[in-house]
């Protein structure tokens, strides 16, 4: 059951953060990443961003994104994700915050170069470089995770 709970906690904050922290009835931190998201979501032009990168406008998706604002996005989508993953997890997964961590680094770095890195000639823009420097980010985190983890002592009762 705790590990469908910390699924069901990651699912819904994809798909707003602080989703998942209002059906943990831990409602005041939950508006808070709500109207923070919403805020960096309207003063960057995400949705916008979002919307022409849908359509393959990517020069359009250029032109409305402001990267003063959106850049603070992939930390506090990522750290949404992780704080509530965290209340459900109790802290029992040692190191489960690199994962997250090496993510959000990595999506901000994606943003960062979105306007000149190419994958097969094409510009991926604001929206799937960045999407696509998730997974790296990911794996490098686990891959941490996974040598320090090894490298523990074992722990004693």
């Amino acid at each position: 059951m705790n590990k469908e709970r910390k699924l069901s906690s990651i699912l819904w904050n994809i798909a707003l953060p602080g989703f998942a922290q209002v059906l943990q009835r831990r409602y005041l931190v939950g508006f808070i990443f709500i109207f923070m998201e919403i805020f960096l979501n309207i003063f960057s032009g995400f949705n916008e961003a979002i919307r022409y990168s849908f359509l393959g406008e990517i020069d359009q998706a250029f032109a409305v994104t402001n990267y003063q604002f959106l850049m603070f996005y992939p930390c506090l989508y990522m750290f949404a994700l992780w704080e509530a993953f965290y209340e459900v997890d109790r802290g029992e997964t040692r190191y489960a915050f690199l994962p997250f961590v090496f993510g959000a680094y990595f999506i901000t770095v994606g943003l960062m170069l979105s306007e000149k890195i190419r994958i097969f000639g094409v510009l991926l823009g604001p929206v799937w470089l960045p999407m696509l420097s998730l997974l790296p980010g990911l794996l490098v985190g686990l891959f941490i995770r996974s040598i320090l983890l090894a490298f523990e002592k074992p722990h004693h009762k």
